[in-house]
């Protein structure tokens, strides 16, 4: 192995515990617990070291919802995967969404609630983003009927999803209907 090699891993191995220490510090204790004072101090790397990889927060942010995204995506094909039929696989979706937003809600932070600089639906965005969305395009497509576009159908229930997950986890809805919602989600949606 190269010294060049041996450097490039070290940066990347670097990185990654930045963007974890970072995510554990926001699943703890909010992302304005997030500092880069704070980072260095738990990952014993000076400030200097952390600019070399971030310009600021911001970026860690952004890097925390691509990583997010792209996890997201995996459970939602594992769900759907799992799932037999059409309005299974819609319940399958509906259910691993919003226990991805459940079980990080630091990260589900990161994704959708925090400026990463990150564009959406745009010709720039960051394809973590698009493989996301795809996860869902790609599984909701039957569903949507004929008559439907299947990019706006999935649009609907991604919004309809992220409403549910944003607004249980806020505590604007009681959470002991989460499941009853869900149900009547998936019902209207999933008529096939």
């Amino acid at each position: 192995m190269s010294v060049q090699e041996r450097k490039e891993r070290e940066r990347a191995t670097r990185q990654r515990l930045i963007l974890a220490t970072a995510r554990e510090l926001a699943e703890q204790h909010g992302w304005d617990a997030v500092t880069t004072r704070r980072l260095a101090e738990r990952i014993e790397y000076s400030q200097p070291v952390l600019y070399s990889h971030f310009r600021g927060k911001r970026e860690i942010v952004g890097a925390v919802a691509l990583e997010g995204a792209a996890e997201l995506a995996i459970a939602l094909r594992a769900a759907a995967s799992a799932a037999d039929g059409p309005r299974a696989r819609v319940a399958a979706l509906a259910r691993a969404y919003l226990d991805f937003a459940q079980r990080n809600p630091a990260v589900y932070d990161a994704m959708f609630q925090l400026d990463g600089g990150l564009a959406f639906a745009q010709p720039d965005t960051p394809e973590p983003l698009k493989d996301a969305f795809a996860a869902l395009l790609e599984n909701l497509g039957e569903v949507a009927g004929a008559d439907v576009d299947p990019g706006l159908f999935t649009e609907v229930f991604w919004a309809a999803v992220h409403g549910l997950a944003t607004l249980t986890r806020t505590g604007r809805l009681p959470p002991e209907d989460a499941e009853r919602r869900t149900e009547l989600l998936v019902n209207r949606l999933a008529t096939l």
